[in-house]
């Protein structure tokens, strides 16, 4: 594994920033790992200490799993610096970027952006990770605003793929460039959304938890039920489709029906459709078969778009030990 030469801080050792600090090593950069709170030297030794165990911990486990050996997750874990906040000026200072991992607590992210703003370069570009401040608040924190962002990771960071891009009003384009070019050289797949509570999964996610805390408190089914159904029917659908390419897969107007029907019989504020969806049934871009939906499917080759994604679908179940295994005839 290459060496890369972007340097990379991260202000927070927590499990977040730890995620993050594993994913750009494994990727080859170098990285410093800097601790946000103010400590005396006896309890950054200590915090030191736990968080290089925690470190080794994480890396080990991946090589436990056959992904890599046990020699290249030491290596992944030679590339991380753990400093003091005191002895992270420096590195903060060489910084191309830093991502800050620190509570999600806007007093505490205020101060954090007070001390990074004097600490990093006028070039450095700053990343959030916030999951629930927007990115416009933050800017506000810091001295060049056209150069923050927010960048969202999904936790384990150093293994989910996703991270969500939310530039405030202020961030340049460059900047979006340049982190969106830096996630991807680390194999991870950045989306850009913009500045809105929830951003783009935690908000699907909150409503998918919730509702189905809901059918356990109904009594609707077991706990149990509801996440076997969650692992073997939508979790695996949406792996391969995504939500809206399978709106226009079985037509908006099933979807418009559907929904009308469970706002009726539930509850009409969670389950009535937005007003996309009967805008576009009223004008007819129900998905494939009309050749409009939310994608444009009048270029695509439809039946050979429906049979690769039936194969990766296939394949994915196979991979899952869930797909229907043939057999010979039952009927004589």
């Amino acid at each position: 594994m290459t060496e890369r030469s972007s340097n990379i801080a991260v202000a927070g050792a927590g499990r977040m920033g730890r995620g993050i600090a594993l994913s750009c090593a494994w990727a080859g950069y170098h990285v410093s790992l800097v601790d946000s709170e103010e400590r005396t030297t006896d309890e950054f030794v200590e915090t030191t200490a736990t968080t290089a165990m925690e470190l080794l911990r994480e890396s080990h486990a991946l090589a436990d799993t056959g992904i890599i050996s046990r020699a290249a997750a030491d290596n992944i874990t030679a590339r991380i610096d753990i400093v003091s906040r005191a002895a992270g000026t420096a590195a903060l200072r060489m910084a191309d970027f830093v991502f800050e991992a620190v509570a999600e607590v806007p007093d505490i992210k205020q101060s954090t952006y007070a001390w990074l703003s004097e600490a990093v370069s006028d070039s450095t570009i700053l990343a959030s990770t916030t999951s629930t401040m927007l990115s416009d608040t933050l800017a506000g924190f810091v001295t060049h605003p056209e150069r923050f962002t927010n960048a969202h990771w999904l936790n384990p960071a150093y293994l989910m793929p996703l991270v969500e891009i939310s530039p405030a009003a202020q961030t340049s384009a460059e900047v979006v460039a340049a982190l969106r070019e830096l996630l991807e050289s680390i194999g991870k797949v950045p989306v850009e959304c913009r500045a809105s509570p929830g951003y783009i999964v935690p908000r699907i996610q909150a409503l998918v938890m919730n509702e189905a805390a809901r059918l356990v408190e109904e009594g609707v089914a077991s706990a149990e039920d509801v996440d076997r159904a969650i692992r073997t029917g939508f979790g695996p659908r949406y792996t391969v489709f995504g939500a809206l390419e399978f709106v226009d897969w079985g037509g908006g107007d099933i979807l418009y029906y559907a929904s009308r029907y469970l706002s009726e019989t539930i509850n009409e504020v969670r389950f009535s459709s937005p007003d996309v969806v009967e805008k576009n049934m009223a004008a007819g871009r129900n998905g494939m078969r009309e050749g409009q939906g939310f994608y444009n499917w009048r270029n695509i080759d439809v039946d050979a778009f429906r049979v690769e994604r039936l194969a990766t679908f296939t394949n994915l179940l196979g991979h899952l030990k869930l797909l229907p295994q043939p057999s010979g005839d039952k009927h004589g």
